[in-house]
């Protein structure tokens, strides 16, 4: 007589020390959930884009001199670029996470055997994913129509990266702690923008005065920003090497507080 195979216990993982389908699961739906609208998350963001580009140089033109050497419009391109990666980054796992939470349908991500390390990478994919592609289509728009070509394609790809992974994360931290779509959008106007639109987007950090030069010096978004620009237009406010390092330390700092917040179930879990 053959002896019954145990049940498994309960608790137990079932797919190893990794799950890897689920990850590339979670990451496949965050993709797909913004390529599915892509007119809004893909289009939307490049006319935006043009349209800053358009008003800065109808409004100013040739009336502003050069910034750090060159044209204004040269040294703009990569600001606009960013923030709009930054941005995108920031509403995509913010979004889907209150959506989540909104609309009670959480408990489908929560249950499935993913750990917290697998939930955040899986989240992740999607704020990288779309900051990456808004990236090379604003960057294939300022190459067209501006003659702004990328100088050095490892310090683009290395910011825009780490910037969409640090906005992916700061987009959790959003949709974990709101509760509704107000929380949200407060987060969203009175933090991510202000921060985006005041470290170096618009302007050479160096026509501020001492101390908002040393408060921008303290502002990650000011890195992830001169970076960029560093690798696209060849000039900066700071060094890319500290600049990388700023930004590093504050990943580490932004995903590991989610992380954490995974691993409890915090807000996420009744």
């Amino acid at each position: 007589m053959t002896p019954s195979t145990p049940p498994t216990q309960m608790g137990v993982r079932r797919f190893g020390r990794w799950n890897t389908q689920g990850t590339l699961t979670l990451a496949g739906r965050e993709v797909r959930r913004f390529m599915n609208v892509w007119s809004q998350t893909v289009m939307a963001p490049l006319i935006n884009a043009g349209l800053l580009l358009m008003i800065f140089t109808i409004a100013i033109g040739p009336q502003r001199g050069d910034v750090m050497g060159v044209p204004f419009m040269t040294f703009l391109a990569p600001g606009i670029l960013i923030m709009t990666v930054i941005q995108n980054a920031f509403a995509n796992t913010s979004s889907s996470l209150a959506s989540a939470k909104v609309g009670g349908n959480i408990v489908d991500t929560l249950m499935p055997p993913l750990s917290a390390l697998e939930l955040l990478i899986g989240y992740l994919a999607g704020a990288l994913a779309r900051g990456l592609i808004v990236a090379f289509v604003i960057a294939l728009g300022s190459w067209i129509f501006l003659g702004v070509a990328v100088q050095n394609v490892f310090w683009v790809l290395t910011f825009v990266t780490l910037g969409s992974l640090f906005m992916g994360g700061l987009g959790m931290i959003a949709g974990i702690f709101a509760n509704k779509f107000d929380q949200l959008s407060a987060i969203s106007n009175f933090l991510v923008t202000p921060l985006s639109f005041l470290s170096g987007t618009f302007y050479s950090i160096e026509a501020l005065p001492g101390p908002l030069q040393a408060a921008s010096h303290a502002n990650p978004f000011f890195y992830i920003i001169d970076g960029v620009r560093y690798g696209m237009i060849g000039v900066s406010d700071s060094s890319p090497w500290l600049g990388l390092v700023i930004v590093l330390v504050a990943n580490v700092a932004v995903l590991g507080l989610v992380w954490r917040w995974l691993d409890r179930g915090y807000r996420l879990k009744a």
